[in-house]
């Protein structure tokens, strides 16, 4: 008890081991709590980092800490033995595993932290830097933190994209400007080379709470206003929300596209592994579940969207609404009658929910928003395109061009010769073709996003949004990884859009995306 008197407040401690089971149990069972690392004890060690290949059991119910307080992951089917399971061990030929990339404590994906503590740890020789895409350029000496700089700093993986894409004749044309990591004008790697390639550098996707990501809208794609496209096994419709490009639109697609492309496997993932990748991957979810501030996030008579538990017991594909809003309404944390730091904290929380399901703001200039019929200007809120209930994505295909990639509104910057870290493409739209809707036939870019698959000029830069659970387990954010915390998430949004939040409101926001 003297730990949680110490780091919680001996009321806060209390309040948790009647709210928790889970920490019931593990004070039970002297397990100790350690910053950064997780629930520690000499029988049933679940580390910080699972290494590929280290034989560890993952238990039904896991926590990490986190800077904002504990991510709480739910095994659904019941405690996972990892060795010998193909998600956890190197079955490529660079001594990665899926879990490389896609680590419990960091949400399911990686954050910059957990990263540098690898190569600290590792003196830079973890598989996650690996040179096929955990460094700027293959060419570089790999010794080097510097050559590691993009996924030190900002947590970005290198996606070697082949062009143009097969079976596709491009809109437009595209040249490189500018080259900071040298990869895009290298000879082997580069885009004038014997298999030309664009190289641009996104975080990974979380591989959790994927029923909601996979969900798809019906059978429309509103976005282009033609049907979505389909498995290729089964013809069901598929919602093309699980990638940054929606260019695999299954489990199965991504996972032997990975096998390929980031572990650098030869022979193929056999159709048992590839059963049990999918099947591990579809019954995993993560939420934060304690917050330094709020507390428990996991009451029984609390907010009903939180906590991995419930991301599991809801229901996917429900569209934001009055009566399903897309995280409820917080209304006992908003009415609560008290007045301690706790429950002002959680008021705040609240207000921030307030803000992003009813908080008014003109939406400009955003490809596959305001191109699909709702006019530009759009006065919307947040969750007019942050949707889907309990994820926070859009319940349509949701690539959109948010402004993050493309000049004039990226977050890199204004002068591309100014500490450039990422590259920055001209795209030219060929005569015949029709313009990108806002920015014209000349396009300044630092990732073509989805116009890398399509060769649309329209889809320059266009981004799948991505889900907004465990976000304090997993910065920096966007897919760019250009804001290293919430406040600079946030800060971004208010000035792309001209929100006019007061330090206040921004504060809220900051709290509730912390929570979620």
């Amino acid at each position: 008890m003297v730990w949680l008197e110490r780091w919680f407040g001996l009321n806060d401690g209390l309040r948790m081991l009647k709210n928790n089971k889970r920490i019931a149990g593990v004070v039970s069972a002297g397990l100790l709590l350690t910053m950064g690392v997780g629930w520690l004890s000499a029988e049933d060690a679940t580390p910080a980092w699972v290494e590929p290949g280290s034989a560890v059991a993952l238990p039904k119910a896991m926590s990490f800490e986190n800077p904002l307080g504990r991510l709480g992951i739910l095994n659904l089917d019941g405690p996972v033995e990892t060795k010998g399971h193909p998600f956890f061990e190197a079955v490529g030929s660079n001594g990665r595993a899926c879990v490389t990339c896609h680590q419990p404590s960091n949400a399911m994906s990686v954050s910059v932290e957990g990263i540098r503590e690898r190569w600290r740890a590792t003196q830079g020789r973890d598989p996650i830097f690996a040179a096929v895409d955990g460094s700027n350029n293959p060419s570089l000496p790999q010794e080097q933190a510097s050559s590691h700089s993009l996924l030190l700093n900002r947590g970005l993986f290198r996606v070697g994209m082949a062009w143009p894409p097969k079976d596709v004749t491009p809109e437009f044309a595209i040249e490189v400007v500018s080259d900071p990591t040298g990869v895009n004008r290298d000879a082997k790697y580069g885009l004038r080379s014997g298999q030309p390639t664009v190289s641009v550098f996104r975080r990974p996707r979380p591989a959790a709470n994927l029923k909601y990501i996979l969900a798809p809208d019906g059978v429309f794609n509103i976005k282009l206003g033609v049907l979505l496209e389909k498995d290729p096994e089964t013809g069901a419709p598929v919602s093309m929300n699980m990638m940054a490009d929606a260019r695999a639109g299954t489990l199965k697609i991504q996972a032997e596209s990975a096998y390929r492309d980031h572990q650098e496997g030869h022979v193929g993932l056999a159709r048992e592994q590839l059963q049990r990748i999918i099947a591990y991957e579809s019954q995993v979810y993560m939420a934060q579940e304690w917050d330094k501030q709020a507390g428990s996030l996991v009451e029984t008579d609390g907010p009903k969207s939180l906590g991995p538990a419930n991301m599991a017991g809801e229901k996917a594909g429900v569209l934001n609404s009055a009566k399903t809003p897309v995280f409820d309404f917080f209304e006992d944390w908003a009415k609560t009658p008290k007045a301690d730091r706790q429950a002002e904290f959680r008021k705040s929380v609240a207000r921030g929910n307030d803000i992003f399901l009813n908080r008014q703001f003109w939406v400009r200039n955003v490809t596959h928003i305001n191109t699909v019929g709702l006019g530009n200007p759009a006065k919307r809120s947040c969750a007019v395109c942050h949707n889907a209930r309990m994820s926070g994505q859009d319940r349509a295909p949701a690539w959109v061009d948010l402004g993050t990639t493309n000049y004039p509104t990226w977050t890199e910057a204004k002068v591309w010769s100014e500490a450039a870290e990422l590259p920055v493409f001209k795209v030219t739209c060929k005569a015949e073709a029709r313009p990108h809707p806002f920015l014209g036939r000349v396009i300044y870019t630092s990732d073509p996003g989805r116009a890398l698959v399509t060769g649309v000029c329209a889809d320059v830069g266009a981004i799948t949004m991505g889900q907004f659970r465990g976000l304090a387990a997993r910065a920096p954010y966007f897919a760019n990884g250009s804001a290293k915390d919430l406040r600079e998430l946030v800060d971004y949004y208010d000035r792309r859009f001209d929100m006019r939040l007061t330090g206040e409101e921004k504060q809220d926001l900051i709290n509730f995306l912390g929570v979620l």
